[in-house]
């Protein structure tokens, strides 16, 4: 008797831990190395560069990683993004603010390793101290809205 529940055990416990097997996620085949060297940095506006590092910012539920560089003192005009934005100063100093008038006093100034998270649709401008890269991630589309249409660099 003790014996057969024993077994009865031992199978249960085998069948278990193979059913678990099949319910995990399967890892990726590859991984992803970026080096700061090899990112295909294109203009954004004067002073602005924009580096995807990862993912498709423009299609809808993908994962994405980018990266913006400042190349002295850059303001950012009042804008929105329909989905929330997560950034991460990796050099500089980088200034954020909310709402739909840049207003100085307002800001939160943000160092090195500094993290600011943006809802989506809140209205916000930032600028930098100097040269300064910031990591954006979050989960596309990802697009820049301008309270003021005429701060689109794109229509220039």
């Amino acid at each position: 008797m003790m014996i057969r529940r024993l077994t009865i055990l031992v199978l249960f416990s085998v069948a278990s831990a193979a059913g678990t097997d099949h319910d995990q996620a399967k890892p990726p085949a590859h991984h992803t190395v970026a080096r700061p060297d090899t990112l295909d940095w294109r203009p954004v506006r004067p002073g602005t560069e924009r580096a995807v590092v990862a993912g498709d910012p423009a299609t809808p539920g993908s994962p994405f990683v980018l990266r913006f560089r400042y190349r002295g003192n850059v303001r950012v005009p009042p804008h929105w993004h329909p989905v929330d934005e997560h950034i991460t100063v990796l050099s500089g100093t980088f200034l954020i603010g909310m709402g739909e008038r840049s207003d100085e006093t307002s800001a939160s100034e943000l160092s090195t390793g500094g993290y600011a998270w943006m809802p989506a649709k809140m209205a916000h401008y930032a600028w930098s101290k100097g040269d300064t890269i910031v990591q954006v991630h979050g989960i596309g589309p990802f697009t820049v809205n301008y309270v003021n249409p005429e701060d689109d660099p794109a229509r220039k």
